[in-house]
């Protein structure tokens, strides 16, 4: 497989979509490794696996209407395997193998087969103190935005997932690419003052264009710096609600389109109507309990 990831909406040839089956029962409130489902066990309101493959075929379906090779990773039992994203992520030619928190690590040997697939040259193993995941990469041509938690406390948040070192790393692997990175508030239990992951506060699409949360950021000029890059007239501004919803982890499939929960009437009407981008819109809001969306749900590997 020859693997080509430039940037975020390029038109999407194939990509791994994560798996909804047997993803075990509902975790101890002291189980929860994000904020979004701690707060889904606390009000008892944590999705159930067959609202999550309805939503997740739905999804599947869209890929597919859209001639998109859609790969899946193997079952492993009463293991919640919806967020490909952070499993691993393709940067150009390069597939970066993350080293994700120890509450998932067997989930990537359930994507052996897809490994396999890509010359060995090709994958980046980092070392075990290298902390990141994709949810916290954005791709987008010559840049490279990163997510990142800079508190002496790192250690202690379960929602911060990517260090200084693996920025260091993928900038020695990068030489070329500007990458930026930007410090994000971390809270464990309260979704409002807590970001997971870059991608739930800022996500790139169409040519030109970006939703962005300017709260999500520790440093208001990171957020200010993103505005001056794509123009204050191509960034869709996300409420704190809007947020909590998850509205910016949508997912592209073009320029031109974009998948996006239904519920998202603002910003769905948004991008038609004054970006003129198609919205395919589906059902998300039972997996958006358990601190992802659309993009989360992802590993692209190749657009064109």
């Amino acid at each position: 497989m020859k693997l080509n990831i430039k940037n975020e909406t390029g038109r999407l040839k194939s990509v791994v979509l994560g798996q909804p089956n047997s993803i075990g029962g509902i975790p101890r409130l002291e189980e929860s490794y994000d904020a979004k489902s701690y707060n889904s066990i606390q009000k008892n309101i944590y999705p159930k696996e067959v609202d999550i493959v309805s939503e997740m075929t739905a999804f599947e379906e869209v890929l597919l209407k859209h001639n998109v090779k859609v790969y899946r990773p193997e079952v492993i039992e009463d293991y919640n395997q919806v967020f490909a994203r952070d499993v691993a992520f393709v940067i150009d030619d390069k597939m970066i193998i993350s080293n994700i928190i120890e509450d998932r690590a067997d989930e990537q040997e359930a994507y052996r087969k897809i490994f396999e697939k890509v010359a060995w040259r090709n994958i980046i193993n980092l070392p075990e103190t290298a902390h990141i995941e994709g949810g916290d990469v954005i791709v987008w041509d010559d840049f490279i935005f990163i997510g990142t938690c800079y508190s002496q406390d790192y250690r202690s948040f379960k929602t911060a997932r990517t260090n200084e070192y693996a920025i260091e790393i993928l900038k020695e692997y990068f030489p070329k690419k500007r990458i930026l990175d930007f410090e994000l508030k971390k809270n464990d239990t309260e979704p409002y003052k807590g970001i997971l992951h870059l991608d739930c506060t800022f996500n790139p699409i169409g040519k030109d264009k970006c939703i962005i949360y300017k709260d999500g950021f520790v440093d208001e000029s990171d957020y200010q710096l993103i505005v001056d890059i794509f123009g204050e007239e191509n960034c869709f501004h996300v409420d704190d609600q809007e947020m909590f919803e998850m509205v910016p982890n949508v997912f592209s499939i073009s320029p031109e389109v974009v998948v996006s929960d239904k519920t998202f009437t603002r910003m769905n009407n948004h991008l038609r109507d004054v970006w003129g981008i198609t919205v395919e819109e589906i059902p998300y809001r039972e997996i958006s309990k358990m601190g992802g969306l659309l993009r989360c749900s992802t590993m692209p590997l190749v657009r064109e």
